[in-house]
């Protein structure tokens, strides 16, 4: 068992890194966080450049459940950063937030708390699969904190809840990689 995060900027060359890191193994479940949209053909070229990317004796299965981390031979999470983003949309956090910012500081209308609450459990169970995990687990991650401040409040809570996550994973990782220009760091 290890746990290897791969942390990046977009189109840094972090996925295709860590797929490097499991050449050779034919035990892999490739475990997809970002579905296909049919309204947005250029999304679904990207999510096809990276299935052809695949060895044929890969698995892919496509979930967001932490409990997909609890298996056994070797898993590639590829995203965390989408697999956050889906989180977000299941717990329902994106229908509180506020776009006009006319809510005090941290405060979300309606169901805004509870959101936060579940939304802050689906991201607790994410990182205790991560640390229970007898799997060689791969994870791969935009590094978010580079940017600048998102102008919105969705915007800044996705960017705040995806950076925690990162810290939280890296932090019980065996290895920590930055991919820059396609040319691994490794950090850890």
């Amino acid at each position: 068992m290890s746990r290897v995060l791969v942390l990046g900027g977009s189109r840094s060359g972090k996925s295709a890194y860590a797929e490097q890191l499991l050449e050779g193994r034919d035990d892999v479940v490739y475990l997809a966080t970002s579905q296909v949209d049919d309204d947005d053909p250029e999304w679904a070229a990207r999510l096809q450049a990276h299935r052809s990317r695949r060895p044929a004796g890969w698995t892919t299965l496509e979930s967001t459940a932490p409990s997909e981390l609890l298996r056994g031979g070797a898993v590639l999470v590829d995203s965390v950063t989408t697999w956050v983003a889906a989180l977000m949309d299941e717990t329902g956090v994106w229908d509180t937030t506020d776009p006009g910012g006319a809510h005090a500081a941290g405060a979300l209308p309606g169901d805004g708390a509870m959101a936060l609450e579940r939304l802050a459990a689906r991201c607790d169970a994410l990182v205790s699969n991560w640390v229970m995990t007898p799997a060689h687990v791969v994870a791969v991650s935009d590094e978010v904190g580079l940017g600048v401040v998102p102008e919105t409040r969705a915007g800044r809570l996705f960017r705040d809840t995806l950076g925690t996550v990162n810290q939280r994973l890296a932090a019980t990782a065996d290895e920590v990689w930055f991919v820059v220009a396609g040319l691994p760091q490794r950090l850890r």
